[in-house]
């Protein structure tokens, strides 16, 4: 899952990014990767709707270039019922827009995944947050 999530960013492939994602997900952001107290944490896509969802992603990607893209697991944890998993994730994915405005997601962050009628999706992600060797 984590692979075909980077694949998506990495060709900016909506389709393949909508694919993972569960329709029930929610995607809490942080403010900045030091922001561990969720009272300034900020909805902006709310819950999952394909079309808004699509749009946006879309718009992104023909509005930025992917400067980079570097992602390493740390650690993945699958329930002993085999329905539910998370992944601990480091990234440092840098996209810019044409006027030179960067957006910076780097830190660690935790993808959940619950799997439905045999497949697995994202059901939300937390973070991206401080890694604890860069504290």
């Amino acid at each position: 899952m984590v692979d075909r999530e980077t694949r998506a960013w990495d060709t900016r492939d909506v389709d393949l990014l909508m694919s993972i994602l569960h329709p029930d997900m929610v995607w809490p952001w942080p403010g900045d990767h030091k922001s561990l107290d969720p009272m300034g944490w900020t909805l902006e896509l709310g819950r999952y709707d394909a079309e808004r969802w699509r749009a946006g992603w879309q718009a992104m990607f023909d509005a930025c270039v992917l400067v980079r893209n570097e992602r390493s697991i740390q650690r993945i944890v699958v329930s002993p019922q085999g329905d539910g998993a998370f992944a601990v994730v480091d990234i440092d994915t840098l996209w810019r827009s044409a006027d030179g405005r960067e957006d910076h997601w780097y830190g660690r962050t935790c993808k959940v995944y619950s799997k439905v009628r045999g497949e697995w999706k994202m059901i939300t992600q937390l973070g991206t947050f401080e890694k604890p060797d860069a504290a």
